[in-house]
């Protein structure tokens, strides 16, 4: 059942979200930084970043579940306090790794909606609240994502009101770490029925399964990511999660 009215999808779809913010190929603007949320806001852009939790509590905004790509060292983000992990450069420049309070004091200056993906995370409940606390204060249009159909579950019980989706690729894509028929159960949304997302937001280089693209044709948005090159067909999408080119803020 689709719960959305024509007013609430209006203020998500046909919008280009830059995805974790309009950072650069060459670093020199880091993913995920303050530098390239800015950036984003001043494009009149909507924004796709992601939250993690640190070791004492603190909302952060950064992707990877290891820091070793975007910050050199070993461990995760729950290994460390947030005064720790300020000692550790994104990608060797002045940034660090932000709260999430900060990037919502800077994404206030934008126009865009606000896609927030919680990572998955072994004090998901902990994450979920923290993170719809921070949401509650921030004036702008915002909705969540998850690849775990339970944070959406959450949302979906405890915060009915946010607009919710369902991240989703191709089986292959959900690593060693997964068994392959849960791998499975998630590339095809079967939780779906439970978490009730208002979109599903699918890889875009891999084919949407057919129960997907049932659900679209019923009124359930869909999303592109994270598309690199302007050749996607916007008709087909929601909205487009991008990175590396700069399309028009919405379509």
């Amino acid at each position: 059942m689709v719960r959305l009215t024509k007013e609430q999808r209006s203020k998500f779809a046909h919008w280009n979200y830059a995805h974790r913010g309009l950072h650069t190929p060459d670093h020199s603007v880091p993913e995920n930084s303050l530098p390239a949320f800015r950036a984003a806001a001043e494009c009149g852009y909507g924004v796709e970043l992601d939250v993690q939790l640190t070791k004492d509590g603190r909302v952060v905004v950064f992707h990877d579940e290891n820091l070793k790509r975007v910050c050199g060292r070993d461990g995760q983000i729950g290994d460390y306090t947030f005064e720790e992990l300020q000692q550790f450069p994104l990608f060797d420049t002045d940034c660090r790794i932000p709260l999430f309070s900060d990037v919502l004091d800077v994404l206030r200056k934008g126009k865009g909606p606000l896609i927030v993906e919680l990572k998955f995370s072994r004090v998901r409940e902990e994450l979920c609240q923290k993170t719809y606390d921070l949401l509650k204060t921030y004036p702008g249009v915002y909705c969540i994502e998850s690849f775990d159909p339970r944070i959406v579950i959450w949302f979906r019980k405890n915060a009915p009101e946010i607009v919710r989706g369902q991240l989703a690729t191709h089986t292959g894509d959900y690593g060693e770490y997964m068994n392959k028929a849960l791998a499975f159960m998630l590339s095809h949304c079967f939780w779906n029925v439970s978490a009730r997302p208002d979109f599903i937001a699918y890889n875009r280089s891999v084919k949407t399964p057919w129960n997907v693209r049932r659900a679209h044709r019923k009124g359930t948005m869909l999303f592109a990511w994270t598309s690199r090159e302007p050749d996607v067909d916007q008709k087909r999408y929601d909205g487009v999660i991008f990175e590396f080119y700069r399309p028009k803020a919405n379509y």
